[in-house]
Parts: structure tokens; sequence; C-alpha cells
């Protein structure tokens, strides 16, 4: 096995297990941890809002850990910073898994779970960009989109493996669920973690990090030379990333609130199929990455998303599962396209010297901004206007827009280019 698919390898274990612990908390935001842990609150779309709002902190928390694992990273190593992201990550979920509910400690237990959402977020924040790096730096002339495309793998496997384990873990009834059930997802985390350390800890150090100029403050040259590319780089995110737990976390919600009430269990499966399907298109995706193009599949998806929004929302109360499905896959064939081909855009907006923190950066800079609060203002928004769906809608296609004009004019790097003379002083 050559340098370049062992990279591509480990970085689809890594960013598996990394967002498997990430959606198995937002999964259990969105059914659960309104009950177990605001009670008290004063109406249901507060509960819902509250337990949204501590899944919201991991996202505020990302940027942070992309500044601190972005210039361990750039300064240190790419593999350095990714075992010590999967071990705060895996250690973290783990913990959640065994903490006390509001009824057993009181107003102490929201505190300890925004504790440790707050690791989760500093860990994923620093994972993604070095998985990503690790893939697009190790891939051969050509391939970059593809072998990209393994990073950005790992978020529908992950997806996958959390709304499946509680699809599972729901057939045990709703009060088990309530009981212990919700923590079993939690715990099997620590032995996800040991397999990805062991994959993670044999493959090589990136050659473009071990050719690149480490010279300097990484975070000080990105705002220094490449702000402007960080602020393009988050303008071209909030599908790719925003919209995907719109039409996740936010849609659970929604589908199996009063507005709608659709069976919870058919939501699941609904949401599972939809991984799949994104996990089997997410690599055809980069290769035509590759062929015609990276952003220009990227828009080619922005606007299919943008057709399928008042669909996908319609079908949600109708019942029929055939149809729901469909919808629900075929919405995450389109923000797959949004989605995949990311890494090799985002690396080519930085020079490599500053790569791990430019990408880190503007990446979890979208994450906190429209990952963390495109649920909870879609939440707040559905129930001012009586439940309907169209602000959501809304949301969504102003989303894409955005997305399409940062895309279309945000810079491009080579690797062996000329350092900028900014950097070297």
């Amino acid at each position: 096995m050559n340098r370049a698919t062992r990279a591509a390898g480990a970085a689809f274990v890594g960013t598996t297990i990394e967002w498997y612990d990430f959606y198995v908390y937002a999964t259990a935001a969105a059914l659960l941890f309104d009950d177990l842990f605001f009670p008290n609150a004063s109406s249901p779309t507060v509960a819902l809002m509250a337990s949204f709002a501590t899944y919201a902190v991991g996202f505020f928390a990302r940027p942070l850990g992309g500044i601190v694992f972005g210039h361990f990273g750039d300064r240190v190593g790419r593999k350095s910073a990714l075992v010590v992201t999967l071990l705060m990550m895996g250690g973290a979920t783990f913990l959640v898994g065994l903490l006390p509910t509001y009824d057993s400690i009181g107003a102490l237990a929201p505190v300890l779970l925004v504790l440790l959402r707050f690791v989760q977020g500093l860990a994923v924040g620093g994972e993604w960009g070095g998985a990503a790096l690790m893939a697009v730096e190790h891939a051969p002339p050509g391939r970059k989109t593809f072998y990209g495309g393994f990073a950005q793998l790992g978020n529908p496997a992950g997806a996958l493996l959390a709304t499946g384990a509680f699809s599972l873990m729901s057939l045990s009834g709703e009060q088990a669920m309530q009981a212990w059930g919700w923590r079993v997802p939690f715990i099997v985390s620590a032995v996800l973690v040991l397999v990805g350390l062991f994959i993670r800890l044999r493959v090589e150090e990136s050659p473009v990090f071990e050719a690149a100029d480490r010279t300097g403050v990484p975070i000080k040259e990105v705002f220094r030379t490449s702000w402007r590319s960080v602020l393009l780089g988050v303008g071209t995110l909030p599908v790719a990333i925003g919209g995907y737990y719109l039409l996740t976390t936010f849609l659970l919600s929604y589908a199996t609130g009063p507005s709608v009430g659709a069976s919870e269990q058919l939501i699941l499966n609904g949401l599972s199929f939809a991984s799949f399907v994104e996990l089997v298109a997410t690599l055809g995706i980069a290769w035509l990455g590759d062929r015609f193009g990276a952003r220009k599949v990227a828009v080619w998806f922005l606007v299919l998303t943008a057709l399928l929004a008042v669909p996908q929302f319609a079908v949600l109360g109708s019942g029929n599962a055939v149809l729901i499905f469909a919808l629900l896959g075929l919405m995450r064939l389109a923000t797959s396209g949004t989605y995949g081909p990311m890494a090799a855009i985002l690396a080519e907006m930085f020079p490599p010297q500053v790569r791990y923190t430019g990408i880190s950066l503007a990446y979890q800079g979208a994450g906190a901004i429209f990952g963390g609060l495109s649920p909870l203002a879609a939440t707040a928004l559905v129930g001012a206007y009586g439940g309907a769906a169209w602000p959501a809608v809304a949301l969504l296609v102003g989303m894409c827009v955005l997305s399409v004009i940062c895309l279309a004019v945000a810079p491009r790097h080579r690797d062996r280019e000329p350092v900028p003379s900014a950097v070297t002083g």
C-alpha cells in the first residue's frame, strides 16, 4: 500500500470516528437531551432550544481548536495533531455516556454537558483540517479532489453509524431509551478510538509539510497574508456545513415534533438511508471534481440543493415512507456535492506553510456560524411562524446563494509556488 492510499485510508477512519462522536451528540440533542438535562424549561420549544444551545457550544469551540491545532499542525506536524484530537474527542464522548442527568445532580448536569461538548468542539476543530491535508498533500497530481474525498467520506460514515446506533437502541422502547439506551452509543466510542489510533499512528507525515517553511507563527501569517481567504472560505461553506445540520439535526426535531408528527423511527431510518447515499456518492463526486473542476461541481450541487428545499420539507408530513426516503436521499446527494470537493477547494486557497491553520479557521469558523446556529435559528423562526417550514427553506436557499458567490471569487494556490514575501519577511 503506497503512502497516498495509506494516508487516505487513515483520513477516512479517523474522521469517521470523530464525526461519529460529534453526531451521536447531535442526535441525542435533537431527541433526548431537552428532557434529560432541561426538564424545568418553560415550554417544550424552550427546552429544545436549550438542548440545541449546548449542541452549538461545540461549534463555537471549533475555531479555537482550529487555531490551537492548526498552529501545532503547521509547526510540529499534521500527524501528531491528529493523534491528540482523536484522544480528546473519544474521551469527551465516553464521559458524556457516563454523565448523570438533571434528575440525579440538578443544574450541575447541564454544566458538565456543556463542558464536555466544548472539549468535543476543540477536538473536531483541529481534526478536519489535518485529516483533509494528510489526504490532499499525499495525493498524486490531478487526483487531489478524489483523495481529499476520503476525509469527507468520514462525515457520512460517522453520521450513518450515529443515526444507526440510535435507531437500533430505539428498538428497546422509549422508556429504556430514556433510562439507559441513549448512553450506549456514547460509551462504545472508546472502542472506536482505539481502532483509529492504531491506524493513524502507522501513517507517514505529509510530504508537503516536510518541505514547507515553518519559521513563522502560522496564525499571525494567516491574518497578515490570507485573511481574505479565511473569510471567503467561511462563505463557501454555509451549505456544506450549516445546510447539513439544518437537514439532519433540525429536520429530525421538526419532522417528529407537533407541527408534523412523523414517526421518530421513520425519520431516523430515513436519515440513516441518506447517510448511506452520501457514503456511496462522495468519492464519485470527488472524481467529478478532478474531471470537471471541484468548484464547478460544487456550484452544480448548490443549485440542486436550492431546488430541492421546498419538496424536502413538504413530504415530511405525508406519511409516505418511500417519498420521504427518496427526498432525504436526493437532498443528501445534493449536499454531498457541496461537501465532497471542499477539502481540495479549501486546501488550494492557502499556501502550504499556513494551510492547516488557514483551512481550520475557515472550516471551523463556518461551523460556529452556520453549523452551530442553523438548527437554533431554524427552530426559533419556525416556532415564531406557527410551525410553518418556509423560514427554514428560505434560510437554506440563502446559504446556497452565498456559497456560489464566494466560490466564484476565492483564490487558488499551488503547492510549489514561490512563498509570498509577506510570509518570509
